[in-house]
């Protein structure tokens, strides 16, 4: 890892280890394909067990149910690790893991968490979180449209959800819908169940090698024993969301690496005018930002996982996290890109895959522009988008 202030030094033996294995796995199963998977819009759907294997899905979900059991720290590491490959692969584990797994363990009954929690740790199962609808991601109560009509013992659910990694992929969905009384809560619906369809979003730029889907469901009919029991509201799918964009906080980082280490490389061996190109104040500037800001954001990031593994992290700090290693990665791949000129718009290159995908990163989890009014209303008090006191939530997912 580009490790400026040396701060795996702050990491215990097991997260570096953590690290280091998932750097050593992923560079020998998927570094060498990526380019390819991303280039066809293929998800290396035959790594999932692989990944389960290796402790990416639910890093820190309790053994008892299937997890490693792991640190805030280790989790970041993991996805820092993976969005190193590509911003797909995290999308995929961070799914499974912050928006699936994590609801089940902290709201589901203990039969939904013997059940479901084990098969999403191993990958037998893989799941997806239905909350944005089409009409928008960022204010999901004005906007959700989905119901869940009670009916005797059952719930039927009506609507559709928009932007959903891992949908024509998933065994389960974790699907948000407003009830009889206009109460957001949380279903766990099989697939397979009649009614319910995932159409893959076809023609993407950007995240080729993550599964994006739109979810209908169409009277779909699920036991009172498929509704999370323990929230109501959108406290819950909210919740999650703060747990993703924790892990985004990391996996950036991750990105960052890739393009300015590709960069820094291509600077040092490419010539002009009898030099080489390292040797160029401009070039030397690009170099030293990305440094600075992959320096600036992994300490940023090691100090939410602190706050995280001690119950004191608070939703707008994961989203000051979010919003600049994010914009931070997706300047620095900018940068990569004009460093590697012409070279640099091939797949032969990392860094236009990098910047591509990081331009869906800088959307989802809640826009750069999003997070801004969350930390404006943070430290003022004032809610920019109008009198509403509700939360604000994502696009995408």
């Amino acid at each position: 890892m580009f490790d400026f202030f040396q701060v795996a030094d702050l990491l215990t033996p097991e997260e570096r280890e953590i690290q280091k294995a998932a750097r050593k796995f992923l560079e020998a199963e998927c570094l060498p394909h990526i380019a390819e998977w991303w280039e066809n819009a293929e998800f290396p759907t035959h790594l999932i067990r692989k990944f389960g294997e290796m402790g990416f899905l639910g890093t820190t979900i309790p053994t008892e149910y299937g997890g490693m059991g792991a640190s805030a720290a280790a989790y970041g590491v993991v996805g820092y690790e993976l969005e190193r490959i590509d911003s797909g692969l995290r999308s995929f584990c961070s799914v499974q893991s912050s928006l699936v797994m994590y609801p089940i363990w902290a709201y589901g009954s203990e039969e939904q968490k013997r059940e479901y929690l084990p098969k999403l740790a191993t990958g037998e199962y893989v799941g997806c979180f239905g909350l944005t609808e089409a009409d928008g991601g960022s204010d999901p109560d004005a906007n959700m449209k989905t119901r869940a009509r009670r009916d005797g013992g059952d719930y039927v659910l009506n609507g559709s959800k928009m932007w959903i990694t891992n949908g024509n992929l998933a065994h389960i969905a974790l699907v948000w819908a407003k009830d009889d009384e206009g109460v957001v809560r949380g279903f766990i619906v099989p697939t397979s169940t009649r009614g319910f369809r995932a159409n893959k979003i076809q023609h993407k730029a950007s995240l080729r090698a993550s599964v994006t889907s739109e979810l209908v469901l169409e009277d779909v009919r699920v036991p009172a024993s498929a509704m999370l029991p323990g929230v109501k509201g959108l406290k819950g799918p909210l919740s999650c969301l703060t747990q993703a964009r924790y892990g985004i906080a990391w996996g950036a980082l991750g990105a960052l690496e890739a393009v300015y280490t590709e960069a820094l490389e291509f600077a040092k061996s490419r010539t002009t005018f009898g030099a080489p190109i390292a040797s160029r104040q401009l070039v030397q500037e690009k170099l030293v930002r990305m440094a600075a800001d992959h320096t600036k954001g992994l300490l940023l990031a090691w100090r939410l996982a602190q706050l995280k593994d001690t119950g004191q992290l608070k939703p707008a700090q994961v989203s000051l996290g979010k919003r600049d290693n994010v914009r931070a990665a997706l300047n620095a791949a900018r940068a990569a890109r004009e460093i590697l000129g012409g070279s640099g718009i091939t797949l032969e290159y990392h860094s236009i895959r990098h910047m591509l995908n990081l331009e869906t990163v800088d959307t989802y989890e809640g826009t750069h522009d999003i997070h801004t009014l969350i930390l404006g209303r943070e430290l003022t008090g004032e809610n920019a988008l109008g009198e509403s006191p509700k939360p604000i939530a994502a696009v995408g997912r």
